[in-house]
């Protein structure tokens, strides 16, 4: 959901995984703007993501001539400020929230986050970076194929679990989600569970662990995010610092 110019954006809300359960409302109780007390006046805050994105959100803001700033540089900092831009560095999952409660006012962040997240953000652009699948896989053994295959009660392993039981409950099968915080692709090599619910981008990991793909759930890539109130209270020089992203990502960024 990309907004244009200076047109409303649209709230967060998950694409194909979570649309038909409705569960990707944001919480209508948006937390208070509150900006840190280090924060320079006029001062626009971006949290970037850890890991995979990581590089892609760096070259962002390179190329929208907002900051030229090395990986080493912001992983032994965490935080830079540089002509009126503060880029902090936070794990995938904590973006959101550092967006919600006004501690940045733009953040990047994989649309696969957005899905678990429940925050009152608005998402404003597809950055068009970090292209990545959500997929049902299974071992190649298994019979289990399409949702005809499927047993009465599916158990799978995920780090999704929002996004897992909403796929499943809009087909209406019956599933029972095991959330797993490290590598899910042994979980059904042991038998804990029948398959995987798991974010591929080549999907060399499934094959190698002996997996194969039986469904899509979603696709994700990088979005931007805004704070509600810093996009209502500051428009002018918010709505710029979007409008100088969009155009980098519309441009190869």
């Amino acid at each position: 959901m990309t907004g244009k110019g200076n047109s409303r954006p649209a709230r967060s809300r998950g694409d194909s995984p979570l649309k038909a359960s409705g569960l990707a409302k944001p919480d209508p109780d948006a937390p208070p703007y509150r900006p840190s007390p280090r924060r320079v006046e006029g001062e626009i805050s971006i949290a970037v993501p850890t890991g995979m994105l990581l590089p892609g959100a760096l070259r962002l803001l390179s190329h929208a001539g907002v900051m030229r700033l090395s990986a080493a540089e912001l992983g032994r900092r965490l935080l830079v400020e540089r002509s009126g831009v503060r880029v902090i560095l936070v794990r995938p999952a904590d973006v959101p929230a550092y967006v919600d409660h006004g501690a940045a006012d733009l953040g990047i962040v994989g649309k696969d986050v957005l899905w678990e997240s429940n925050g009152s953000h608005y998402e404003l652009v597809d950055l068009h970076f970090g292209p990545c699948r959500l997929v049902l896989a299974v071992p190649e053994a298994s019979k289990l194929n399409g949702p005809e295959t499927w047993p009465p009660l599916l158990r799978v392993a995920t780090k999704l679990p929002r996004t897992t039981a909403a796929w499943f409950e809009a087909r209406g099968q019956a599933v029972e989600v095991v959330r797993l915080h490290g590598s899910v692709e042994l979980a059904p090599q042991v038998g804990l569970v029948d398959g995987i619910v798991d974010l591929t981008a080549s999907g060399r990991t499934l094959r190698e662990n002996k997996l194969r793909i039986t469904a899509t759930l979603g696709a994700s890539t990088a979005r931007l995010i805004g704070n509600q109130a810093s996009l209502k209270t500051r428009t002018e020089s918010v709505q710029a610092m979007v409008a100088r992203l969009r155009e980098a990502a519309n441009h190869g960024g």
